[in-house]
């Protein structure tokens, strides 16, 4: 395996339009990375730079220690695995999985070895005789991988593999991938637009929007400290509630103003956020995931200054959690930042906020525990977890730490 680097790599198409730009980025030996963001936003682009089946603008892609730029993608020694699973109808499931290997001379004794070897990873010992027509999808999808396996590259290169199968079978594959990436320590670079995937694939994930890089880091880091509105925005599902809100100081507290509503911001937040200091009697936008609200009778011991109030609007069981949509009352919203935002991610937690403030409440969202005994149409006390507050400015849209 080898490493991967994109050294201030973009792509403009001869139309103008400038799909990546100024794309710096590494990929350790053995790495699994994820390129995420909505669609449109260049992450297929730069894949297929790195695979040679698209020329670069300018800039530098390295695959092991060789500038690959103008080396054709047959000589990359990299392998691409495909939504569509692209195997040959007619030959069996060996032969899909050998066709490669055959083009390129290879001993039929090496052959043999790297397809059954392959084929015991990934559970096809019994299907090898059979045609893909009589395999499911999964089972298709892993014979395309095998064939990938089998030509023991530098990289593996896989685009949105999984966005043909039905969501049950998401689930399966993305746990067997996962699987296969930890046993083959192989260097991986998976695009998707799914952050689900993203978050449970990769050791870590690039996100991008508009052609740019947002943040780089480890999933759960994305998650918990993103830098900006937009990755805020796109990582967690449900995704953040998000609403705009006025920083006060009374006398030795902080809260922060939203509507009707007030919550108190400890002095450990403002130490861990010490540029938060800066905002008092500013407005700024706050983010609060729907698993950091509680059911405030749930709750007894919540002081008084993280509770709200608010009117529940719509109430889904899932079984294990149920999902509490609530209203209240917000202030409007005027910013240039969140506008262009809502336009990248479309129906997601960014064009909420902004058609929640332009009404007179906004709806929320809150991940309950089961037991709560919350109703349609009738008035809950909640009680947030203000230590977990998200904060950002209003016109930078960058978080404020």
């Amino acid at each position: 395996m080898a490493r991967i680097s994109l050294s201030n790599v973009s792509k403009v198409f001869p139309d103008g339009t400038e799909a990546v730009s100024a794309l710096d980025l590494e990929i350790h030996d053995g790495e699994s990375m994820v390129l995420v963001g909505p669609s449109g936003c260049g992450k297929t682009t730069a894949l297929q730079m790195v695979a040679g089946l698209e020329t670069i603008s300018s800039g530098t892609i390295i695959i092991g220690d060789r500038i690959v730029n103008d080396v054709p993608a047959k000589d990359r020694d990299i392998a691409m695995v495909f939504q569509s699973y692209a195997l040959y109808p007619h030959l069996s499931v060996y032969d899909n999985m050998a066709f490669g290997l055959r083009l390129r001379r290879t001993p039929a004794h090496e052959i043999d070895r790297r397809v059954r070897a392959a084929a015991d990873t990934l559970g096809l010992r019994e299907l090898l005789n059979r045609k893909p027509k009589v395999l499911s999808g999964g089972q298709r999808q892993r014979v395309a991988m095998g064939r990938a396996i089998v030509r023991e590259p530098k990289a593996f290169l896989m685009d949105e593999p999984l966005s043909n199968l039905d969501a049950k079978l998401r689930v399966h594959m993305r746990a067997e991938i996962s699987r296969l990436q930890r046993d083959l320590r192989a260097t991986t670079i998976y695009v998707t637009h799914d952050q689900v995937e993203a978050m449970t694939i990769g050791d870590r994930a690039a996100v991008m929007r508009q052609g740019r890089l947002q943040q780089v880091d480890t999933p759960q880091n994305l998650y918990r400290r993103p830098l900006n509105l937009f990755v805020a925005g796109f990582i967690g599902s449900p995704t953040m509630n998000l609403v705009e809100a006025r920083f006060r100081k009374y006398k030795s507290k902080h809260f922060i103003e939203f509507g009707s509503s007030q919550l108190h911001i400890g002095e450990d937040i403002l130490s861990e956020r010490p540029k938060l200091g800066e905002y008092v009697d500013r407005n700024l936008i706050v983010g609060l995931r729907p698993e950091d609200i509680d059911d405030g009778s749930l709750a007894v011991d919540a002081p008084a200054e993280c509770r709200l109030r608010a009117i529940v609007d719509l109430r889904e069981e899932l079984g294990s959690h149920v999902l509490v949509h609530f209203k209240i009352d917000t202030p409007n919203v005027r910013s240039d930042q969140t506008r262009k935002l809502a336009a990248d991610l479309g129906t997601t937690a960014i064009e909420a906020f902004e058609k929640q403030n332009r009404r007179e409440s906004g709806v929320f969202v809150a991940q309950l525990n089961p037991r709560t005994k919350a109703k349609e149409r009738s008035s809950i006390d909640l009680v947030v977890d203000t230590s977990r507050m998200y904060f950002f400015d209003r016109d930078s849209a960058l978080a404020i730490y």
